[in-house]
């Protein structure tokens, strides 16, 4: 098997009765991505696969360093365009470091590609439980009344995971866990959970809410944010951040960051979402954890909050804490689930989230794609905060490796009328 092919399937798990025929049209050409004759090499190839086909179209994805964007897209402008159909092309985040290297970025692809051309993708929108969110929102009647400041007392949607930088810190630092998944990943499903009702499902009105909500959520200010770095655990075994030989000595970068937004509409005004992300965590899991209020005649004095839960990953499954009475002689009430388990649920595989970004694509939907004006508003609740922080050279509280993450985060959040329940612990269901 040729090496190229080699290095292709050997991330393969599964799908034996498949490979062979998915490795048949795969090919490899060698060039330099500032080099148009490379690119007209990479053309006259796709030529030879393309000659049987009366239409022939090409996606070019660009899994690169955003430095590189726009060499590598004049290159395809100039070179390497479908002759025979459209061409469109997938740009891999990061898209930029702040507001202006964002906004110089977009502007150097436009000058090449028309928008609808342009697919930013972020493949937390393909995850299964984020594209439910809108199915969950809209097309429960229970639920709308209820999705408002009037009800609901503060949103937490975290992303955490039990591994290091393992290795890759010389990559990480240079952008860190906030710009590394809060700006994009955790901002994109705050707008889903936020947004209000779209006109239809197509893509530029879901994405005309998403931008509306997003221009209304404050910066984030000092005095909501915690950033963290993990250090050694606490028998010393793993190693901290700085230990990584890849990432620079004495690096402030955090690995761990909380914050809470603010968003200045009818809807929602006086409700903190609080985003949370960080590595070296004591579990791995991505989660949406709505909140309501308690309730305002304490009937049943010890009866904890009722939360709306939708996990993103692992065991993806969507459930609604509430009270009920403990069987037996007494009014005690308990803390259960309503619980949808997709695994015990549903028998049926969950696509990859790359696989239906890709997918949609191909189908020229827009849908699960950033715009540009999205872009935009999403960095400017973060561009201010990262600049300070980055400018005071503000050390991050320093957390040990699989730890829950820096103890002031608990705090911020505990003074925005957080409750965490110690006592409830949800599992997931076996299927039957």
């Amino acid at each position: 098997m040729p090496i190229t092919k080699k290095l292709v399937s050997s991330s393969f798990k599964g799908w034996e009765d498949k490979k062979a025929a998915f490795l048949s049209k795969c090919f490899y050409v060698s060039g330099q991505y500032n080099s148009v004759d490379s690119f007209k090499k990479l053309s006259t190839e796709m030529e030879k696969k393309e000659k049987d086909y009366k239409e022939a179209h090409r996606v070019f994805y660009f899994a690169i360093p955003p430095s590189i964007f726009v060499e590598v897209s004049t290159c395809v402008k100039q070179a390497a365009l479908a002759k025979k159909g459209w061409s469109r092309l997938i740009v891999e985040k990061p898209f930029g470091k702040d507001s202006q290297t964002s906004a110089e970025l977009s502007h150097a692809l436009s000058e090449l590609f028309e928008e609808e051309q342009l697919y930013r993708i972020d493949h937390y929108l393909g995850k299964e439980m984020v594209q439910n969110l809108m199915s969950v929102r809209f097309a429960n009647t229970v639920f709308e009344p209820i999705w408002n400041r009037h009800h609901v007392a503060n949103v937490t949607i975290t992303f955490k995971e039990d591994i290091g930088t393992e290795g890759r810190g010389g990559y990480f630092d240079s952008f860190g866990i906030i710009r590394d998944v809060m700006q994009n990943h955790l901002i994109q499903i705050l707008a889903l959970v936020a947004m209000e009702h779209p006109v239809s499902l197509d893509a530029e009105d879901v994405r005309d809410e998403k931008v509306k909500v997003l221009r209304s959520v404050r910066p984030i200010v000092a005095n909501d944010i915690v950033i963290g770095q993990y250090g050694k655990d606490e028998s010393g075994k793993k190693d901290s951040y700085l230990d990584d030989p890849t990432v620079p000595k004495g690096s402030l970068a955090p690995t761990f960051a909380a914050a809470v937004l603010h968003i200045d509409n009818s809807r929602w005004n006086g409700v903190p979402f609080i985003l949370k992300c960080g590595k070296a965590l004591n579990e791995r899991k991505a989660e949406i954890r709505i909140q309501f209020k308690a309730n305002p005649v304490a009937l049943f004095g010890d009866a904890s909050r009722n939360e709306l839960v939708i996990r993103v990953q692992p065991n993806e499954a969507v459930y609604l804490k509430f009270n009920a009475k403990k069987p037996g002689l007494n009014s005690d009430t308990v803390t259960t689930e309503l619980n949808l388990s997709y695994q015990s649920r549903y028998d049926v595989r969950l696509p990859d989230a790359y696989e239906r970004l890709i997918y949609d694509v191909l189908r020229g939907d827009h849908n699960l794609f950033v715009r540009v004006d999205e872009l935009e508003a999403a960095w400017a609740i973060f561009t201010p905060i990262l600049h300070k922080l980055e400018g005071e050279k503000i050390k991050p509280e320093i957390y040990p490796f699989g730890s829950r993450g820096p103890t002031s985060a608990d705090a911020l959040t505990s003074r925005y009328g957080f409750e965490r329940n110690e006592g409830y612990v949800w599992t997931e269901k076996a299927k039957i």
